[in-house]
């Protein structure tokens, strides 16, 4: 399992990127959230099976065709999940 807490920067608010990130983690069964922020960026915390998040991370450095993605920092949290658990949600938080 692995949990990593995500920047997203770039043309990435008022395009469905919070929307599009939701989907695309709940297909891969990570749990977590998105969220804008004040500056502009989005933000987001995924935890999930190693290869799915490494998939998401993909995802995001691209994000919905819409958006124009600068820059994505990605820093490493401890997982809280158990190996094999379903996720619990993946949700939109203000």
């Amino acid at each position: 399992m692995r949990r990593v807490r995500v920047v997203v920067h770039g043309e990435v608010q008022g395009v469905g990127y919070r929307y599009a990130t939701r989907r695309q983690a709940r297909r891969r069964d990570l749990s977590g959230w998105v969220r804008n922020l004040p500056d502009g960026s989005v933000e987001a915390e995924i935890e999930g099976d190693d290869e799915m998040v490494e998939s998401m991370l993909g995802w995001l450095a691209a994000g919905p065709p819409e958006a124009e993605v600068v820059t994505v920092t990605a820093h490493e949290l401890e997982a809280t999940r158990e190996p094999g658990s379903e996720a619990s949600d993946f949700r939109i938080t203000h």
